[in-house]
């Protein structure tokens, strides 16, 4: 049995089937067996719902907000669907082909309007900052960028490389306010580095300062001829394999004394977890690795500091894009998704449904992000 405190002194316990990592291969064999009853639970709910079951969002919110925590406490171990989940895999990018397809190639006009398009602040697929007082969604990644800039010691004059820059967010905002930073963006989407050309031609974009250099190709493959003070990385290893092959690499790209920023989403459970839901829908690969994986990889990077974000901050961040993600049908609607739009759509707003619940769950404190700070071991 192990155990996890909550910011109210509570203690989570996750016992039994909710350690994954049974001690007898019986036990172990009994705890897959729940598993499997579980994803096909799971996948006829999720198929009736997309296929167009009736159940207003009331009843999915309560559904969600009652399971979730009875889940996370006692039985975890559920939300482990695969082997594969439980621990490192041969390849560091898994099913990236699928996940460009399924998520991050999508129309650029739904995701500008669902993860806000601002003059400064680009759509950001990541969790706002809300618990210092964020008043909107563009304050909130505001508040996050902040924060990220203060736990890495960012000064100017910094070279960063951020590996994964989705559509060049962190790299415009810090660029904004250091005037002599340069920023690499590496990136494996084909609409997002469409997007970042774009600002890379416009001048009021940071990013056509001159400062930023846009990389669009895998982290396998890529290599560069000059060594980073900084390297960031928001969001991107929850499609990440192979933490030791990964770690070795951007260690690699690294100045001796150099610092390496890792924010991802999290768990505070015994092991990592997914979904079938998610798999088949939203993140192909996708894993969120628990709160105590990373430091575990200590080899080519040395973890020296961590944070534990609330929850509370992705589910409100996922409830503005939720309510974006509606007030922007009609102009939505008739893009291209490769399914028809009304199948996207509520395997969408399930999703968001869902993660919203997920993250507030058991008040933030089991699922939530995770922030690293490493160095070369």
């Amino acid at each position: 049995m192990s155990s996890v405190s909550s910011r109210h002194g509570i203690q989570y316990h996750l016992p039994v089937v909710g350690d994954i990592h049974a001690k007898s291969p019986l036990a172990y064999r009994a705890t897959r067996g729940f598993v499997g009853v579980a994803n096909v639970a799971q996948m006829a709910l999720a198929e009736a719902y997309i296929n167009g079951l009736e159940a207003p969002d009331w009843l999915l919110k309560s559904f969600f907000d009652t399971c979730m925590p009875i889940i996370f406490k006692h039985f975890p171990a559920l939300l482990s669907p695969y082997e594969w989940v439980l621990k490192e895999t041969d390849h560091m990018a898994e099913g990236s082909k699928d996940l460009m397809k399924i998520q991050y190639d999508l129309p650029q006009g739904l995701l500008n309007r669902m993860l806000g398009d601002g003059e400064l602040i680009y759509p950001k697929y990541s969790m706002g900052l809300w618990q210092r007082g964020a008043l909107n969604l563009e304050q909130s990644q505001m508040h996050m960028i902040d924060d990220i800039i203060e736990k890495m010691d960012i000064q100017d004059g910094d070279n960063i490389l951020d590996f994964g820059c989705g559509w060049g967010c962190v790299p415009n905002y810090i660029l904004s306010r250091f005037p002599n930073c340069r920023f690499t963006g590496l990136n494996l989407s084909r609409e997002q580095c469409k997007y970042m050309r774009g600002k890379m031609q416009d001048p009021r974009s940071f990013l056509s300062s001159g400062r930023f250099t846009l990389v669009e190709g895998d982290l396998n493959a890529t290599q560069f001829d000059e060594k980073f003070d900084k390297i960031l990385s928001v969001g991107v290893f929850c499609h990440v394999g192979n933490l030791t092959q990964s770690f070795r690499k951007l260690a690699s790209f690294l100045k001796p004394g150099g610092k390496f920023f890792l924010h991802i989403i999290t768990v505070r459970t015994p092991n990592n977890i997914s979904s079938v839901f998610t798999h088949k829908y939203i993140f192909p690969h996708g894993r969120y690795w628990s709160f105590d994986t990373i430091p575990t990889h200590n080899q080519d990077l040395r973890t020296v500091e961590r944070w534990y974000m609330n929850g509370m901050n992705y589910s409100k961040t996922l409830t503005q894009w939720l309510a974006n993600f509606d007030a922007s049908y009609a102009d939505v609607k008739d893009l291209e998704y490769g399914i028809e739009f009304t199948k996207f759509r509520r395997i969408w707003r399930l999703y968001l449904i869902w993660f919203i619940s997920n993250f507030a769950s058991c008040d933030g404190e089991i699922n939530g992000n995770g922030q690293y700070l490493m160095v070369h071991a």
